[in-house]
């Protein structure tokens, strides 16, 4: 596939634009919140741990001292941690640019969010849709507003198993089968978002991608740390720098041709690493019965409906 190697460069001036990245305080969100703060954009940092947010803020600001970025807190493992950040983001903004979903974890043992959720969809997935639904209102104010969700190529073996989509009480699951089911839940997701946008006529696009295999802290539980660190010149062959795998959610957030409903990815061999470009998800992800049907438990599981 063709590419324009698309990069840093192409980001306009976002000067008046509020955009909120969630996990912005390492690996890929860092990367987006130093690149989009350089573009003048007000940018709302959510992440788990204040301090860990803190610190990455002082970090961007020893480079970019008139960058404008709101450190919040934001436990997407927690529903209430999501409506308070939602509550206290609208007592302060009207309106909200873009919408950043790229907190996650991977492949993490079997555990349970504060919810009783398990923990990969529960945070990959129930989190953001529960994030995105309570901030809807403001996005509904903000012309051409972009909604953003980070997949992973890992969405390929991911299957929607919805007679035990929680793996309950640890049955069948395994890490990579968790992560790859919450991977595909955040395209479908994507896809059925658009379609609510544009059947409610609502000026906003569901915009998808994935970073490819990126050099991110989210390996941590893949393997034993000495392990990790005697293949990482191995590793590095075949991964890219945490700035190079945000950028296909840095051209969703900002090229002003990016379309609702599109998927970009990088364009090098199997996706794995390269300039983002417009690729194509798994049949499964395509599934417009199983999207709506994880959209009815999501609003369920929730407790948070659209309108």
């Amino acid at each position: 596939m063709n590419t324009n190697n698309w990069n840093l460069n192409y980001i306009p001036d976002l000067s008046g634009k509020f955009i909120i990245v969630t996990g912005g305080n390492s690996g890929l969100g860092f990367e987006a919140v130093k690149a989009l703060s350089n573009k003048n954009a007000h940018i709302i940092l959510a992440c788990r741990n204040l301090s860990k947010g803190e610190k990455a803020k002082s970090d961007i600001l020893k480079q970019s001292p008139k960058a404008n970025i709101n450190v919040m807190e934001l436990d997407l493992a927690s529903l209430e941690s999501v409506r308070n950040f939602a509550s206290n983001y609208k007592k302060n903004h009207t309106t909200l640019d873009v919408l950043i979903n790229n907190a996650g974890i991977m492949m993490v043992p079997y555990g349970l969010t504060t919810d009783g959720f398990e923990k990969q969809l529960g945070t990959n997935h129930l989190g953001h849709f529960a994030l995105t639904g309570l901030l809807l209102d403001v996005l509904k104010k903000s012309p051409a507003s972009r909604v953003v969700n980070v997949s992973s190529i890992a969405h390929r073996s991911g299957e929607m198993i919805f007679d035990n989509l929680l793996f309950e009480n640890g049955k069948d699951y395994t890490p990579m089968k968790s992560y790859g089911r919450s991977k595909l839940a955040n395209l479908l997701f994507t896809f059925e978002l658009q379609r609510f946008f544009e059947a409610n006529k609502i000026d906003c696009s569901a915009i998808a991608v994935h970073p490819g295999v990126s050099d991110t802290d989210l390996f941590d539980h893949v393997a034993p740390k000495w392990v990790l660190k005697a293949l990482h010149p191995l590793f590095s062959l075949m991964i890219q720098p945490a700035s190079m795998g945000a950028l296909p959610e840095l051209r969703a957030a900002t090229d002003p041709n990016a379309k609702g409903g599109e998927y970009y990815g990088p364009d090098g061999k199997r996706e794995m690493k390269g300039y983002p470009v417009l690729v194509n998800p798994t049949n499964a992800a395509k599934s417009k019965e199983d999207a709506k049907k994880l959209w009815e438990i999501s609003e369920k599981l929730t407790s948070i409906i659209y309108k």
